[in-house]
C-alpha cells in the first residue's frame, strides 16, 4: 500500500460547553466598561458576561477571559472593542414602552404655540429603535409627518444598524395600537419578506447617529425640547449621573422636558429639573 501525501486534518478548535470567568477576569472587565459606558456591572451579571462574550472566544480561538480582554486593549482592535462594547450594553426594548410618556409627548406637542421652529426630541439610547419609532408615530399621529425632528442615538452601532432598518417582526410589534400599525408600517418586500417595516415617511425623520453618553458631543447636536433616556441611568452610580444630567439639562431648550424610566429617580441629582410626575422633569426658568 503506497503511503499518501494528505496532510494531516487540521484540529479545530473546541471551547469547553461551560466557560466560567474568574473574580480577577470579571473584575477586568467591570473596570473597562465603566470606564467606556459608565456602566456599573454587579457581581450578578458574571453570568450574562459570559454567555455575551464567550461567542467572541469562540470566534477568535481563545481559551479564556484574559485572553479576550488583552484582545480588546489592543489599540489595532477598535473594531472588536465596539463589538464587546455592544454585546454588554444593549438592554431590553420595546414599542410603546411606559406608554404614559406618549401620552404625555402628544399633550405636550398639541398645547405647544404654532411656531416655524421644528419640535425637537432626542431619543439619548435608542437602541434597536423601538423608542425613536413610537415617538414618531406619536408626533406624527397629532401633528402630521412635518414641523418635528428626532435624533436617536445609541453607544452600540449594532443596534443602529437594526434600527435604520427599521424591521421587526409581527411579534415585536404587538404593543402598537392597531390604528398606528395600520398608518405606519408596512410588510416588507423582496429579501426582507415574512418581516414588518416602518414606512418610510417616519424612517427618514429620524436621525439615526453613534453617540457615547460620556464621551465627547458633537458640536451640532443642538437644543431639544424633550429628551428621553430612559432605563439606562440604573446602570450608572450617583456621580456619573449628576456630570450626565447636567449635560443633559444644558441640551434643553428653556423649559424643555427630560424623561426616565419609570424606576428610575433624579430626587437630589440637580436642582435646574422640577419633577411635574414621576419620571417626567422640566427645565427650570433661569
Amino acid at each position: 500500500m503506497s503511503a499518501t501525501n494528505n496532510p494531516e486534518p487540521k484540529k479545530q478548535f473546541v471551547l469547553p460547553s461551560q466557560v466560567t470567568i474568574s473574580d480577577k477576569e470579571f473584575n477586568l472587565f467591570r473596570e473597562l466598561i465603566y470606564k467606556l459606558a459608565g456602566i456599573t456591572l454587579s457581581d450578578g451579571k458574571k453570568a450574562l458576561v459570559v454567555s455575551r462574550l464567550t461567542k467572541r472566544l469562540r470566534h477568535y480561538g481563545l481559551n479564556n477571559f484574559s485572553d479576550y480582554y488583552a484582545l480588546v486593549n489592543d489599540a489595532a482592535q477598535t473594531e472588536e472593542l465596539q463589538m464587546m462594547i455592544d454585546l454588554l450594553t444593549t438592554n431590553e426594548t420595546y414599542f410603546f414602552r411606559e406608554d404614559k410618556h406618549f401620552e404625555f409627548l402628544q399633550q405636550l406637542v398639541k398645547q405647544r404655540p404654532s411656531s416655524t421652529k421644528p419640535f425637537r426630541i432626542w431619543s439619548a439610547a435608542c437602541s434597536s429603535g423601538e423608542e425613536p419609532y413610537t415617538i414618531a408615530m406619536s408626533l406624527a399621529n397629532v401633528i402630521g409627518i412635518t414641523n418635528w425632528e428626532i435624533m436617536a442615538t445609541d453607544i452600540s452601532t449594532r443596534v443602529l444598524a437594526t434600527a435604520q432598518k427599521g424591521l421587526y417582526t409581527e411579534e415585536r410589534l404587538q404593543k402598537v395600537p392597531p390604528p398606528l400599525l395600520k398608518k405606519y408600517v408596512v410588510k416588507a418586500k423582496g429579501e426582507d419578506e415574512g418581516m414588518m417595516q416602518i414606512n418610510d415617511n417616519l424612517r427618514q425623520r429620524i436621525n439615526f447617529r453613534q453617540l457615547n453618553l460620556l464621551g465627547n458631543w458633537p458640536v451640532d447636536v443642538g437644543k431639544f425640547d424633550v429628551i428621553f433616556l430612559r432605563n439606562v441611568m440604573i446602570y450608572f452610580d450617583k456621580p456619573t449621573k449628576e456630570n450626565l444630567v447636567a449635560r443633559l439639562v444644558g441640551q434643553l431648550d428653556d423649559q424643555g422636558h427630560l424623561l426616565t424610566g419609570h424606576s428610575e429617580s433624579l430626587t437630589g441629582i440637580n436642582k435646574d429639573l422640577k419633577t411635574l410626575m414621576p419620571s417626567v422633569y422640566q427645565k427650570q426658568k433661569p
